[in-house]
C-alpha cells in the first residue's frame, strides 16, 4: 500500500470515529486548536505535521492506541547488562561495514 493510500485510509477512519462521537469538524478543530481546514485535510488523507495529527487523535481519545502502532522496544536482561549506561542514539556504519 502506498503512503498516500495509507494516509487516505487513516483519514477515513478518523472521520468515521469523529462522526461516531457525534462531533463536527468545527468542534474537533476547536478542541484540537487548529482550523477546520486542517481537520478536513487530515480526513482527506493529505499530509500534515505529526503534531497536528497527535492533537486530533488525542481529542478523539485514540492516543492510548499509539502503543499498538509503535510499541516500546523490549531489551533482554542480558542486553541491558551489556549496555549499562550506554543507550544507542544513532546508527553509524564504518567504511568497512558499508562495503560488505
Amino acid at each position: 500500500m502506498s503512503n498516500p493510500a495509507v494516509l487516505a485510509k487513516i483519514g477515513r477512519r478518523l472521520k468515521d470515529i469523529r462522526i461516531k462521537q457525534n462531533m463536527t469538524q468545527g468542534e474537533l478543530a476547536e478542541r484540537a486548536g487548529m482550523s477546520i481546514l486542517t481537520v478536513a485535510n487530515i480526513e482527506k488523507g493529505k499530509p500534515v505535521s505529526m503534531l497536528l495529527f497527535l492533537c486530533v487523535i488525542r481529542e478523539l481519545g485514540l492516543l492510548e492506541n499509539l502503543e499498538l502502532l509503535v510499541p516500546e522496544t523490549k531489551i533482554s536482561p542480558i542486553e541491558l547488562k551489556r549496555m549499562q549506561g550506554k543507550k544507542r542514539h544513532r546508527v553509524r556504519h564504518t567504511k568497512d561495514n558499508n562495503n560488505e
